[in-house]
C-alpha cells in the first residue's frame, strides 16, 4: 500500500484540533477511505504498517506523519521487527539528527522516543490482529467459549461467597446496560446502606462477566489506592497482554487497551465499596480514578450515601450516573427481591431448608406468612438476612415467636451485642479487647491484642474464641488473625458508648494502639 497516499488521506480528514477531537471516528473514516477492514487488518508488513499508521496517527502533528512515510524509517522499522526493536530507535534519531524533520519534531518538543514505543505497540496489536481462525486456535492462550477469565485469587472466596445465594436485581443490571447503551464511556454508581446488596451486585457482574474487578475490605486492610492500581494494572496486563506497562498508571494503562480494542470490544472495571477507601485528604479522586476515559471503557462502582463534599469522583467529558438503591422508586423491586431471597433459603438451600420447614411448622405458621413477616423485619436489607435465617436454622432462635425476631440490622446487631457479654457490666478485658478490635479495625494477631492490652495472651485467646461467631478469623502470612466480620458491624460498635475511647479505662490502652500503628 503507497504509504504516501496513507498520510494523505489522515491529513485531508481535518486540522490536527478536529482530528484529535474526533479521532475514533476519523479513524474508520479514514479505514475506509483506504479500503482496510477494521475488524481483520491485511497480513503483509505494507499493510500492518499503513493500518497501524492510520491508528496512531488521526491524532498526530503532521511531522509525525512525515517522520513515519520515511521509506528509511519504514525499512529501519522493518529491519528492527525482525531481528532488535531497540535498534530502530539508533536509526530513526540518527535520521532525524541529519532530515529537517529532526528541528521542526524538537521545536514542537515532542518526545520522540515515547512516539517510538508508542508506535511499535500500536502495530504490534495490529499484528495479533491478523490471525486467521486456524492460527489462532493454535495459540497457547487460546480460551474455548464459555471458559472463564480468572479473577484474582485475593477475591476468588468474596466472590463465591456473595453469588452463592444471589436472587434477584435485575433492575439494577438493566438500568447499567442501558447506561453502556447509550453512553460512550463513564461511571456508573450502585449507592446503598450497609447490608443492601451492593457487593453481591458486585461480584455478580463480575462472575458473570468476568470483569476487571477490586473488592476494598477495611477489615482485610484491603482499601489503599496503591492496592487497587497495582491489583488492576496486573489484570490489566494479564487479559489484554500488554507489554511494557509493569510501572504504568492507570489512564496509561486503559489508553494502551483503548487502542487495539476491536469492532464492538469494550472494557468494564468494577469497584466495590469506595466508602471502605482509605486515602489521605485531597483534591484528587477516589483511588485516584481517571478524570477522563477513553471510549467504550466504564466503570461500574458501588458506595454508601455519601455527603456532597466527600464524594471524590470529578469527571470531564464523560458521563456520571447513579442508582440509589434507597429511592422510594426501587421499593418494590427490594421488597420482591428480598421475598425471593427468603423463599431459596425456604424451599431450595439444602442446608437451611429442612430446618427452616420445622422451625415454620412448630409455630403453626406458612411459609408465605414466614416470608412476608421476615421481610418486613428485615427492612430489606440482605445482611440481615444472611445471617438471621441460618441463624434460624441453627436454633439460635428457637426460644422466639415469629414476631420476636429482631426488627431490622440495628436490632440484630443490639443482640450480637448482648451474646457476646457486653451488655451488663461486662468484664475488663472484654472491653478492651473489643475496643482493641473496633479501634484498629484491620485484621490483628492474638499476641498483637495480648501486647496492646498488656494481658496474658491465653485470656484474650479464650475471649476470643467466645465471639468467633462475630469475628473474621483467617490466616496472614501463617499467622491467624481477627476482625470483626463485617463493615456494617464495625460502625454499630463504634456507636457503643462503651467503646467509646475517651473513657478513663482506655487511656493506657490508646497510647498502646498509637504505639503499634505509628
Amino acid at each position: 500500500m503507497n504509504i504516501d497516499f496513507v498520510i494523505n488521506t489522515i491529513k485531508a480528514a481535518g486540522p490536527l484540533s478536529f482530528r484529535q477531537a474526533q479521532k475514533s471516528e476519523i479513524f474508520i473514516k479514514v479505514l475506509q477511505n483506504l479500503k482496510l477492514d477494521q475488524s481483520q487488518p491485511p497480513k503483509d508488513f505494507e499493510g500492518v504498517y499503513a493500518y497501524a499508521l492510520v491508528k496512531y496517527g488521526v491524532p498526530k502533528s503532521d511531522n509525525l506523519l512525515d517522520f513515519f512515510r520515511q521509506k528509511e524509517i519504514k525499512q529501519a522499522f522493518w529491519k528492527a521487527f525482525q531481528e532488535n526493536p531497540t535498534n530502530f530507535i539508533e536509526d530513526a534519531e540518527y535520521f532525524l539528527d541529519w532530515n529537517i524533520l529532526g528541528d521542526e519534531i524538537r521545536a514542537e518538543k515532542i518526545n520522540i522516543r515515547q512516539e517510538f514505543k508508542e508506535f511499535y505497540h500500536i502495530f504490534l496489536g495490529v499484528t495479533r490482529r491478523t490471525r486467521n481462525p486456524a492460527e489462532i486456535l493454535l495459540d497457547p492462550n487460546f480460551r474455548e467459549m464459555g471458559e472463564e477469565l480468572p479473577y484474582p485469587d485475593k477475591f476468588k472466596s468474596l466472590i463465591e461467597e456473595k453469588i452463592r445465594a444471589f436472587r434477584g436485581r435485575k433492575f439494577v443490571f438493566a438500568e447499567f446496560d442501558n447506561f453502556l447503551k447509550n453512553q460512550r464511556k463513564g461511571y456508573f454508581t450502585v449507592i446503598g446502606d450497609a447490608g443492601m446488596g451492593k457487593s453481591a451486585i458486585a461480584a455478580k457482574y463480575v462472575y458473570d462477566h468476568q470483569a476487571i474487578c477490586y473488592f476494598n475490605v477495611i477489615a482485610e486492610g484491603s482499601n489503599r489506592p496503591e492496592q487497587f492500581l497495582e491489583s488492576i494494572r496486573k489484570q490489566l496486563i494479564e487479559r489484554y497482554r500488554l507489554t511494557d506497562a509493569d510501572n504504568a498508571d492507570l489512564p496509561t494503562l486503559l489508553n494502551k487497551i483503548s487502542e487495539n480494542f476491536t469492532a464492538n470490544e469494550r472494557l468494564i472495571i468494577v469497584v466495590d465499596a469506595l466508602d471502605e477507601v482509605e486515602q489521605e485528604p485531597g483534591a484528587e479522586n477516589i483511588l485516584y480514578l481517571p478524570k477522563t476515559l477513553p471510549n467504550r471503557i466504564y466503570f461500574l462502582l458501588t458506595r454508601r450515601p455519601y455527603a456532597p463534599n466527600k464524594k471524590r469522583l470529578f469527571t470531564e467529558g464523560l458521563k456520571q450516573q447513579e442508582l440509589d438503591l434507597t429511592a422510594g422508586e426501587y421499593a418494590e423491586f427490594n421488597r420482591a427481591d428480598v421475598k425471593e431471597y427468603i423463599r431459596l433459603f425456604v424451599n431450595e438451600d439444602s442446608e437451611y431448608k429442612d430446618a427452616l420447614s420445622k422451625w415454620i411448622k412448630d409455630r403453626n405458621i406458612s411459609s408465605e406468612e414466614f416470608i412476608e413477616q421476615v421481610s418486613v423485619k428485615s427492612d430489606n436489607n440482605f445482611m440481615y438476612l444472611r445471617y438471621v435465617l441460618p441463624g434460624i436454622a441453627q436454633g439460635l432462635y428457637n426460644d422466639l415467636s415469629l414476631q420476636q425476631l429482631p426488627e431490622g440490622l440495628q436490632e440484630y446487631y443490639q443482640i450480637h451485642w448482648e451474646r457476646m457479654g457486653m451488655e451488663n457490666e461486662p468484664n475488663r478485658l472484654k472491653v478492651i479487647v473489643l475496643f482493641i478490635l473496633v479501634e484498629i479495625g484491620t485484621a490483628i494477631t492474638c499476641e498483637i491484642i495480648a501486647a496492646i492490652s498488656q494481658q496474658d495472651e491465653c485470656d484474650v485467646e479464650k475471649i476470643l474464641d467466645t465471639w468467633r461467631e462475630y469475628l473474621k478469623k483467617r490466616e496472614i502470612q501463617g499467622e491467624i488473625c481477627y476482625s470483626i466480620y463485617h463493615a456494617s458491624f464495625l460502625d454499630f460498635l463504634k456507636g457503643k458508648r462503651e467503646l467509646k475511647s475517651s473513657r478513663k479505662i482506655f487511656d493506657e490502652v490508646n497510647q498502646q494502639i498509637a504505639n503499634y500503628l505509628y
